[in-house]
């Protein structure tokens, strides 16, 4: 049965170096108008003056690369997408409260990149046949069994190989020049530049220094103590602790962002003459009956297990490890992602997911609410419609190497989630998932491999946790 481990350690400090407790919000007697607006405006509050707007940077660099590369390689409409992707984020920051992700569908992404043929009508096919497929699990409460059974060492292992995914992708931008539209490496990045390795290493340090392992720096908002040292010595601490907090408090992420921002339009000044204003124009895509088929077989098929597994599974362990007391059940985040792809992938807008990577990305750099990911979704939203499609010619100018920073952060935060399997039986099952992900580039047969270990594991154990060959070895009474 699932999650029959030991209590586990707590995942992330639940107090925040910069917000208050999340208060729970208290059971609705009734369904009314009021009752809904004033938890929407709870879900909405801002935690922290910085820590929102710093969380919601957590989640970029898994976001441009890839819908980049998509509009540069098979014409995505941006414009489109980032509409649609705003719309999605400032309902789910309403509905849920906490700084939940949407990211693009990778799998589908990955059979677009990887297939000239597999254009905008196939991704779109597949964004609504795996969209459809998800909502009638949510439904039907099917997604909440799947949950219920799938134990807490198969979820941690799909974390862990996700996040160190994440993390080598992350050092292969830093490392290497990258043709984002091709998704290849072209070469050894050159270690000066505005976008060389010293850049990014800087960057990373400073993101260290300012956020540390993601704890609480509790020693720098403590008070200075009443004790017998001399006046100058206590106005030195005071000082000392006051500039310890500044530094703590900075929103590191969103300042190397900015930065990022700047050196674009510093390695490349001609490129505000390819802005044009205005949203791009939305159509409704048309299907053939190949694109159907192919949406299905190549980018359905292979994103089911992976949006089941990593952005609803995982998200739903993710969030009730990183926010007690505000867990959401498997059925609403299936429900939550079918709608998104049923409605937005008719009109050309990328297929999305929620995805245990982005939480924890967000998380790390202090998106505590749901204001969180809205303030992310209204910056998409202005983009798009003041930009358009012409913001790619902008993006694809950005520091590849700054993203990479930010994606490292995100995917070792998901990873650190693994730490709590205290025996050694849970982190085989844990470590056999990730290696078999890695290595194998896929979730599913991941998962796979570690039910099966793990259900090995419970027949061994089956009899008093006696190996079934003690059992087949032992000696009746009456033989001698």
């Amino acid at each position: 049965m699932a999650y029959q481990n030991p209590p586990s350690i707590p995942i992330s400090d639940p107090e925040a170096p910069q917000i208050n407790p999340i208060p729970t919000n208290p059971p609705a007697t009734k369904f009314s108008a009021k009752g809904v607006v004033q938890k929407v405006r709870t879900n909405l509050i801002f935690r922290s003056k910085w820590g929102e707007l710093n969380g919601a940077m957590g989640d970029l660099g898994t976001y441009i690369p890839i819908v980049l590369a998509l509009t540069l390689a098979r014409d995505l409409n941006l414009g489109t997408t980032l509409i649609f992707t705003g719309v999605y984020n400032i309902i789910t920051g309403a509905i849920y409260g906490v700084p939940m992700p949407v990211q693009p569908m990778k799998a589908i992404a990955a059979a677009s990149i990887s297939d000239p043929n597999f254009g905008v009508p196939e991704i779109m096919a597949a964004g609504i046949l795996t969209g459809g497929t998800l909502f009638v699990l949510g439904v039907t409460g099917l997604m909440q069994v799947v949950y219920k059974l799938i134990p807490l060492s198969v979820v941690r292992g799909i974390q862990l190989g996700q996040g160190l995914s994440f993390a080598f992708t992350a050092v292969r931008y830093v490392r290497n020049i990258q043709d984002l539209p091709k998704s290849k490496s072209l070469g050894h990045r050159h270690w000066l530049g505005l976008d060389g390795l010293v850049l990014a290493i800087v960057c990373a340090c400073f993101i260290v220094i300012v956020n540390g392992a993601g704890e609480q720096n509790r020693e720098c908002c403590a008070p200075a103590e009443s004790d017998d040292l001399g006046g100058q010595r206590r106005r030195n601490e005071n000082r000392t602790s006051r500039v310890r907090k500044i530094i703590f408090s900075l929103p590191s992420a969103f300042m190397v962002f900015v930065l990022g921002v700047v050196l674009l339009f510093i390695r490349n000044h001609h490129v505000v003459h390819q802005i044009k204003f205005g949203p791009s124009s939305i159509h409704v895509v048309k299907f053939s009956r190949e694109a159907w088929k192919k949406g299905f077989i190549k980018g359905a098929i292979p994103q089911l297990p992976l949006s089941i597994l990593n952005s609803v599974v995982a998200v739903c362990k993710l969030s009730s490890d990183l926010f007690p007391g505000r867990e959401f059940s498997a059925t609403s985040l299936s429900v939550t992602v079918g709608l998104m792809n049923l409605v937005g992938s008719w009109f050309g807008a990328l297929p999305m997911c929620h995805g245990a990577g982005g939480l924890a990305g967000q998380y790390k750099f202090g998106g505590r609410s749901g204001a969180c990911v809205a303030l992310l979704g209204a910056a998409k939203l202005v983009l798009g419609l003041v930009l358009g499609t012409s913001l790619a010619h902008i993006l694809n100018q950005f520091p590849v190497g700054i993203l990479g920073v930010l994606l490292l952060f995100a995917g070792i935060e998901l990873a650190m989630c693994a730490r709590d399997m205290n025996s050694k039986e849970d982190s085989f099952v844990t470590l056999i998932i990730t290696a078999v992900s890695l290595v194998g580039s896929s979730a599913a047969l991941g998962f796979l491999c570690g039910m099966v270990v793990y259900v090995l594991l419970r027949l061994r154990n089956w009899t008093k946790d006696k190996p079934l060959s003690t059992i087949w070895m032992q000696k009746s009474p009456d033989q001698p």
